[in-house]
């Protein structure tokens, strides 16, 4: 796989005043897809925290007005897929092959808490011979993007299109292009070639090491410079570890505008358009077909949710 398993983590921020008096009332209402009990068993195993990485086990409290809170949702145990109707805007098609363009929210694999409405759903309704190819879990996925990442995915529809495609991501044969809006105003361009792993001040995030994780690297150059102290950055990645870009551009300073994890929360309240989700835009892929060989680009357009910043 072209990335890490992880456990995913949701960001909360408690934006004005909660009506709820209890912390994990307010969170049910916030995941409605979690029970107020699983949440509470979530807690218990200190995968609840604040945004400093320590643990909240108080649910009993009223969340606090600005505070955020991470919820670390651990990898699902094998279940059941079931085919879904959900629409896919889909660039390319052949018999082999589907590239598509994500949008924001749309979840890639099952997970907990997200054992329905994910893109392996959609993918299971749309491709019908698609279970099984590269394993029962993830059907078709080489690689993957964040639930609140938008942008350019390619699946396998047969099994010898899965191994091209693995072969192609581990080598780093192919050409992966984002575009970020960022805080702040990095250098020019330049290229991150750090280790990146779990955080040991924050067991919920990623972060730049000194010693173990994994090797990333990000080229980056600087776009525009935007209103509002925000600058669009276009990231081409060489690997694909967990939050890579996020991770490395919070390092230089420039976080995601959006992005609770590693960003900048109070910074976001200030901008005319508070975004709903870090804006991170999978731009381009150019790879060559895992099975004829033949060049392929594919490229999505920014989403709707970009054009405030634009």
């Amino acid at each position: 796989m072209a990335e890490e398993e992880e456990g995913e983590t949701l960001t909360l921020t408690v934006e004005g005043g909660a009506e709820e008096r209890r912390l994990d009332q307010w969170l049910a209402r916030r995941l409605p897809e979690l029970t107020r009990s699983r949440i509470q068993a979530l807690a218990r195993q200190g995968l609840l925290t604040d945004a400093e990485g320590r643990p909240v086990g108080k649910l009993s409290a009223p969340p606090r007005p600005g505070a955020t809170y991470l919820l670390t949702l651990p990898p699902a145990e094998p279940t059941d897929l079931v085919p879904e109707p959900i629409a896919l805007d889909v660039l390319y098609e052949d018999a082999e092959l589907l590239a598509l363009d994500k949008p924001a929210g749309l979840v890639v694999h099952p997970a907990c808490g997200h054992t329905h409405g994910t893109l392996v759903n959609a993918l299971l309704w749309h491709c019908p011979d698609l279970r099984g190819v590269g394993g029962e879990r993830r059907p078709g996925i080489v690689h993957r993007l964040d639930r609140d990442t938008s942008g350019v995915m390619v699946v396998a529809k047969s099994d010898r299109a899965f191994q091209g495609l693995a072969r192609a991501f581990a080598a780093h044969d192919l050409e992966k292009d984002y575009v970020a809006i960022v805080h702040g105003a990095p250098p020019p361009q330049g290229t991150l070639d750090t280790l990146i792993g779990r955080s040991p001040a924050n067991r919920q995030k990623m972060a730049v090491l000194r010693v173990g994780g994994r090797r990333a690297v990000t080229h980056w150059r600087v776009e525009a410079a935007l209103p509002d102290g925000l600058c669009r950055v276009a990231c081409r990645i060489e690997t694909g570890r967990t939050h890579q870009i996020r991770v490395h551009l919070a390092s230089l300073g420039a976080p995601i505008a959006g992005d609770a994890l590693y960003g900048k929360p109070a910074l976001d309240r200030r901008l005319p358009v508070p975004p709903a989700r870090q804006l991170l835009h999978a731009r381009r892929l150019a790879l060559r077909h895992p099975v004829t060989g033949a060049p392929l680009l594919f490229e999505a357009p920014f989403p709707p949710d970009f054009a405030p910043y634009l």
